[in-house]
């Protein structure tokens, strides 16, 4: 039976922890709060481009026959695919990074006569993929920390340029999409080819230069807000799970305590009840 200083040491310990913990949780709140903020910004701006890239592509003649203007759109078979992981430079997000790196290992165990390169963008994707000795193109560390349009933009432009070389065939991304503090979902989204959106309510632009330039133009861009979108996403995400997993740490932390202390007043209560014995059997046997 351990004694009461050891009792008392991994109580002490136990409590550190929760504190800990504690902090851990108020510092994700407050980050996921600017990180949701700029996610709700961020998604009228990209359903708007869709529509907008939608009505442009309706003005552009032969497009819905494949004759795209531009490179982006052209599809052939994937034998040759980018896989963009976005994971978390730090852990202690429950199953978050553990779910998008069986996802990446799912997808390229579904294709294995394609060719998959992966481009990590976080620690702990780089970190699993590179011990294993994965094709890697591209790494990406500390980007969710700025969250940079430039850094992401550069990084689509990338994929892009390898896409219009023949290089890849396909280009997706990885991340998870942020639903709520509780809930986030992994999704895997196909950014390369693009998928021309279907225009709901056809607008009569009057275009100062021709759609299919204009779509040349606008193709890239939505490309770029993607990823910028992903990981915002993914920001989000990752602070909500680091939060929640550190409510749960605490309050475990809590139980733990709790258990611990009671266990510890029976040791302790047992000893003094053996003291109180030995003393009277004494007295006792002194008479």
């Amino acid at each position: 039976m351990p004694s009461l200083i050891d009792m008392r040491r991994r109580i002490r310990s136990v409590k550190n922890t929760q504190q800990i913990t504690k902090a851990m949780k108020m510092v994700s709140a407050a980050k996921l709060r600017r990180a949701q903020s700029r996610v709700i910004a961020s998604r009228p701006y990209g359903g708007l481009l869709k529509k907008v890239l939608a009505n442009v592509a309706a003005a552009v003649p032969g497009i819905g026959d494949g004759e795209g203007s531009s490179p982006l759109l052209a599809r052939r078979p994937e034998a040759s695919i980018l896989l963009v992981v976005i994971t978390s430079d730090k852990g202690l997000a429950g199953a978050f990074n553990a779910n998008l790196i069986k996802g990446a290992q799912h997808f390229m165990a579904e294709r294995p006569d394609a060719a998959v390169q992966l481009e990590l963008i976080g620690r702990k994707g780089r970190d699993f993929f590179r011990k294993r000795h994965g094709a890697i193109s591209g790494e990406h560390v500390g980007l969710a920390a700025k969250a940079a349009y430039a850094d992401t933009a550069a990084i689509a432009r990338k994929a892009a340029d390898l896409y219009c070389k023949l290089e890849i065939d396909a280009v997706y991304l990885l991340y998870n999409e942020f639903k709520s503090v509780s809930s986030q979902k992994m999704t895997m989204e196909r950014v390369l080819p693009v998928d021309m959106p279907d225009a709901a309510v056809p607008v009569d632009y009057i275009f100062d230069t021709p759609p299919a330039e204009m779509l040349a133009d606008l193709l890239p861009r939505y490309v770029e807000v993607e990823f910028y979108r992903a990981l915002l996403e993914s920001t989000a995400s990752e602070h909500a799970a680091r939060m929640m997993a550190m409510e749960a740490a605490t309050s475990n932390a809590g139980e733990m305590i709790e258990k611990l202390t009671l266990f510890m007043n029976r040791v302790r209560q047992a000893s003094i009840t053996k003291e109180i014995i030995e003393v009277v059997s004494g007295a006792a046997s002194a008479e």
